[in-house]
């Protein structure tokens, strides 16, 4: 759908799918402050309920299940922010049965339910670097071939033709959100940009930190403020249409682990492990519609942002009791 919706209504309803995770709790956590209701529904297989703020109505459930559109309706959800997948590119490998499942039917599902219920709005999150594949040229924008390199991909990109395919009909506006590698606070260790909070986990208790492959492979590493953002202007502008939301810049995984171990006050070298399948060999966006369409601000450059992520990781763990 490229018509228009109603303006969002101060204080009304939004859903955060996979809001106790990494990107949907930060979400969450901005349109609360922006005085909207937020619902939030995750089935917690890698979400952690203590990220969602209070404030935030939770509600335990799966996107596959049904029964989603008599929860949209329930709540008056104005704008259904769609961020619960499957995010591990090894593990749809290892299973893309149940990397389709998740990713495919549960997309399926929100934009069924949101059909149903009246929704005004989509945003469904994304992936830039594995539906792209290997960049052609120097940056991949939102024409470049869709080439995906793994089933996480392939599913990815399934889910926005999936949402496309039923917006006429069902009535809702539609923004795609292709993201690069996001990292920063609440970072686990799923997802390509997952290294980074493994390897600070590693290497503030003392340990050594592995770099798969050869080191040299790239990608675009985006922060989880600048994602938000994204969506952000995206609701409040109902702003329809697929864009990219990255930096730009590219950066190889050992100068990545150089940001790291730096950020972390660590001068330990990495260990060098086999390279691992289904990862492409370069990943960067080129985010230039997005910043004009969306009026995004500049990007938190990345030694800044792995500054904040590491003090994160160093209260976290201190709260945790890990030292």
């Amino acid at each position: 759908m490229t018509g228009h919706a109603p303006e969002p209504r101060p204080g009304g309803s939004v859903l955060v799918t996979g809001g106790a995770g990494f990107i949907g709790s930060h979400l969450a956590d901005a349109l609360l402050a922006q005085g909207y209701r937020v619902v939030v529904l995750d089935d917690l297989s890698t979400g952690d309920q203590r990220r969602v703020p209070s404030g935030v109505r939770f509600v335990k459930g799966d996107v596959r299940a049904p029964g989603l559109d008599t929860l949209l309706l329930e709540e008056k959800v104005d704008t259904v922010f769609h961020l619960a997948a499957q995010v591990d590119v090894r593990k749809s490998v290892e299973d893309p049965v149940f990397d389709a499942e998740v990713n495919v039917l549960g997309t399926i599902r929100v934009a069924q339910a949101s059909a149903l219920a009246g929704v005004a709005q989509v945003v469904f999150s994304s992936s830039g670097g594995a539906i792209y594949g290997n960049p052609v040229g120097e940056r991949a924008d939102e024409e470049h071939p869709l080439d995906p390199c793994s089933p996480y991909g392939v599913a990815k990109l399934a889910g926005e033709k999936y949402l496309a395919a039923l917006a006429p009909d069902g009535g809702y506006l539609l923004t795609v959100l292709r993201y690069a590698n996001v990292y920063g606070p609440r970072q686990d260790g799923r997802g390509e940009a997952g290294v980074i909070g493994i390897w600070m986990n590693r290497l503030l208790s003392g340990q050594d930190a592995v770099v798969n492959g050869d080191g040299l492979q790239t990608r675009d590493f985006v922060h989880v403020a600048d994602v938000v953002a994204a969506n952000q202007a995206a609701f409040l502008h109902r702003v329809p249409g697929t864009f990219n939301v990255g930096t730009g810049v590219e950066t190889s995984v050992g100068e990545l682990y150089g940001l790291v171990a730096n950020a972390c006050g660590i001068d330990t070298p990495p260990r060098f492990g086999p390279g691992k399948p289904g990862e492409q060999r370069r990943s960067v966006l080129d985010p230039s519609r997005a910043r004009m369409a969306l009026g995004l601000a500049e990007v938190v450059p990345l030694a800044e942002g792995m500054r904040a992520t590491s003090e994160w990781f160093r209260l976290h763990r201190a709260q945790e009791g890990l030292g």
